[in-house]
């Protein structure tokens, strides 16, 4: 009974500390990492099923290799928060998402233990692998390990590094994290080939009867057994459809219960002896150890502050979310145009197509983690007469880029894209911020790119978005609106005209998205010094309202551009391009995200670190006008020197 309330947590440090305690105790330690998870992401939020999931597996991974000399690559990274606790961070833990705290992903300058930045699905195999080469042309013997979960499986990438490892033969072990989820439901052929491994009665059953009546033979039933592979081999060749891992070239283990610590660490020990690549296949439980999360694994993926004894989240915002406002127009919008089909790369919820979904279940498709091909299918369907509007998060769509070029503007199709998550998303960090869809959207020839001010106006995008023959990009912040009324009729917005908001004399704000709220409360403190200041929403990043920004760079002292994107590239480099051509001179100020990965945090830490309040911003401006006042007299003092000296 003692040892039962003896804390082992307290003794973990590195993962050194895990090979002195028996395979009980470390059962005992899985019990108390979930309760100390459990108590830590209900107040900081964060990835919490997930994690909840692989405790036992991250566990015996540790106690069966020896990090940092051996590697772990997680792909994704939201579930390495056990990796975290064991890795010598566990008195942090409550910095967990927090600015300067604790990433919620893996990160190479937070410990020696986290072999790459994760954030992105579907890329540990070719890490790994490209690590594994790196090893044997050093010639040194560290093993190479990269967990992947069934949902990351769904995405391309990992196929082509799995067929290449095949091919390579070198020493890799894949660990496949299998718990039938992604973030929603797993979707597509490979997730039903992996739910008949897992449940297959046939061919577990024939499996544990042989292998047990090979152990039983007298004297050598035990030798017989540890030699026996072939047998094994055929069996699962017999009841299981195409092994198709093995058919690339790996060795198979599993399905393993990825629950049990010591036939996890048993079955890597034995992966780590053999020749060539091994895949492991683990079954785990999402969200395991926590009914509320055991119950909706989906809701729990990624959750805010939440109270801990039932699972109930933080009182939710009152205003509606962009995401909401999308998700429900779109279904207004559909009922009317039966050619609207919604399209969606594993993240119903979180882009809020899953409402379509439930409407239109015939016209929604959930391609799993797969945006390149979810854009490309998106392409057939355009073809087909039909109007794909594809949901997907800003920081996601970075991977589909060459088919936005390719197999959509090149080719002038009528595709909607709706990019939530645009700009700064907070607490999940540079993996997810939303900060660069303007540097490479805005280049593309053909492409219509709008950001609304506030979610009336994105509803008027949408509908003005359907109403187009070409491709169109509607980006969009997370988290509430402003609380604008909603209109209940829609209206057509002229395509690259913006909207004044204020009218001055002497600054011009012109401002996209989210920065136009910015802007208003800026051009208030303003107002105040007595500045008089216009505001534009630069509602059109592409085509720029060329017209308007001429007229105002003639008209007033200071141009300023206001963006959430990277200053490269984006909107304000769009309008210094304008300016240039037109052999304008008026002074410009441009606002926006450094060239730099920007941390995780708050969205109010980050905007103060970055300088993007109306304080802040208002500062800037001030200071500016005051260098441009400063500039001309001595620009007159200087000819007036001149003068004197020339006796003029």
């Amino acid at each position: 009974m003692g040892e039962k309330k003896q804390s082992f947590l307290k003794k973990i440090n590195s993962p050194k500390d895990l090979k002195a305690l028996t395979f009980e105790q470390l059962n005992q330690l899985a019990n108390e990492i979930r309760e100390f998870l459990i108590k830590v992401v209900s107040q900081t939020g964060g990835h919490l099923a997930p994690n909840l999931g692989v405790v036992e597996l991250t566990i015996a991974l540790h106690y069966a290799l020896e990090s940092p000399k051996d590697k772990i690559i997680w792909d994704v990274g939201h579930q390495s928060y056990v990796h975290k606790i064991i890795t010598g961070r566990k008195d942090k833990f409550s910095t967990l998402r927090q600015y300067q705290g604790l990433c919620g992903f893996p990160k190479k300058s937070e410990s020696e233990h986290d072999i790459f930045d994760s954030g992105h699905a579907s890329n540990s195999i070719s890490v790994a692998l490209g690590l594994a080469i790196a090893r044997d042309k050093k010639k040194t013997n560290e093993t190479v390990v990269a967990v992947i979960g069934d949902g990351s499986l769904t995405g391309g990438m990992a196929y082509e590094a799995l067929n290449q490892a095949g091919h390579l033969k070198t020493n890799l072990i894949v660990v496949l994290n299998d718990n039938a989820m992604s973030i929603a439901k797993n979707v597509g052929a490979m997730s039903s080939y992996l739910s008949r491994i897992r449940i297959d009665p046939t061919y577990n059953k024939l499996r544990e009867e042989i292998e047990e009546r090979i152990k039983k033979i007298p004297g050598v039933g035990e030798k017989i057994y540890a030699l026996g592979e072939h047998v094994k081999e055929s069996i699962k060749h017999l009841f299981v459809p195409g092994m198709i891992f093995e058919e690339l070239g790996f060795k198979y283990i599993g399905p393993i219960d990825g629950h049990n610590i010591e036939v996890i660490a048993t079955a890597i020990s034995l992966a780590k002896q053999a020749k060539g690549p091994v895949l492991i296949h683990v079954l785990t439980q999402k969200g395991k150890g926590y009914p509320p999360a055991e119950s909706y694994p989906d809701k729990f993926h990624g959750i805010s502050p939440l109270a801990q004894e039932n699972g109930e989240l933080a009182k939710k915002e009152p205003l509606p979310t962009y995401t909401e406002v999308f998700g429900k127009t779109l279904i207004e919008l559909a009922k009317k145009e039966e050619k609207i089909i919604g399209i969606t790369a594993a993240m119903p919820g979180g882009t809020g197509i899953d409402i379509f979904a439930r409407e239109f279940p015939d016209r929604f498709f959930d391609v799993g983690i797969a945006e390149q091909h979810a854009v490309t299918f998106a392409a057939g369907l355009a073809l087909g007469g039909f109007i794909p509007v594809v949901a997907i998060y800003s920081t996601f769509l970075e991977r589909a880029y060459d088919q936005i070029i390719q197999d959509i503007a090149l080719q002038g199709l009528h595709i909607i894209f709706a990019i939530d998550r645009a700009g700064l998303v907070g607490e999940d960090g540079p993996t997810h911020h939303g900060a660069f869809d303007l540097s490479y959207l805005r280049h593309i020839p053909g492409l219509v790119i709008m950001a609304p001010k506030d979610e009336n106006e994105l509803r008027h995008m949408i509908y003005t978005a359907t109403k187009l023959s070409g491709p169109v990009a509607i980006r969009y912040p997370r988290g509430a609106g402003l609380g604008v009324p909603l209109e209940k009729s829609f209206s057509l917005l002229e395509i690259g005209k913006w909207e004044k908001l204020r009218e001055g004399k002497e600054v011009c704000l012109l401002a996209v998205g989210r920065m136009v709220e910015l802007a208003l409360k800026t051009g208030a403190i303003l107002e105040q010094k007595k500045i008089s200041t216009t505001i534009i929403n630069s509602r059109f990043v592409k085509p720029l309202d060329e017209d308007t920004i001429c007229k105002e760079a003639l008209r007033h002292q200071l141009l300023v551009g206001m963006e959430e994107n990277s200053l490269i590239g984006g909107f304000c480099s769009g309008v210094l391009d304008i300016l240039n051509s037109r052999n304008i001179k008026t002074p410009f100020l441009p606002i926006g995200l450094p060239d730099s990965f920007v941390t995780h945090g708050s969205l109010k830490d980050l905007f103060e670190e970055l300088g993007l309040t109306p304080e802040k911003v208002a500062q800037k401006i001030e200071d500016k006008l005051f260098s441009l006042h400063n500039k001309k007299r001595e620009s007159f003092f200087s000819r007036f020197k001149v003068s004197k000296t020339l006796n003029l």
